[in-house]
């Protein structure tokens, strides 16, 4: 997974210094086009690393799977 944008989870922060997560699922209609759909998670954290547990402990993510842009 070394292109970001195929990095299911994005790590930005808000306008009031929240971190947010964004869940990306990736899926390939016919022609073999990814079609990439989010989901932002409601909770809100203090600290990228924060958001960062919440993903592994609620989606079993690993590490490289994250993203901030």
């Amino acid at each position: 997974m070394s292109d970001p944008t195929s990095r299911p989870f994005l790590i930005n922060k808000d306008a009031a210094g929240n971190y947010r997560l964004t869940v990306r699922t990736t899926r390939y209609n016919s022609r073999g086009y990814p079609l990439v759909s989010s989901a932002l998670q409601e909770e809100t954290f203090k600290t990228a690393n924060a958001a960062r547990a919440y993903a592994r402990e609620h989606f079993r993510a690993q590490p490289g799977e994250y993203t901030t842009k």
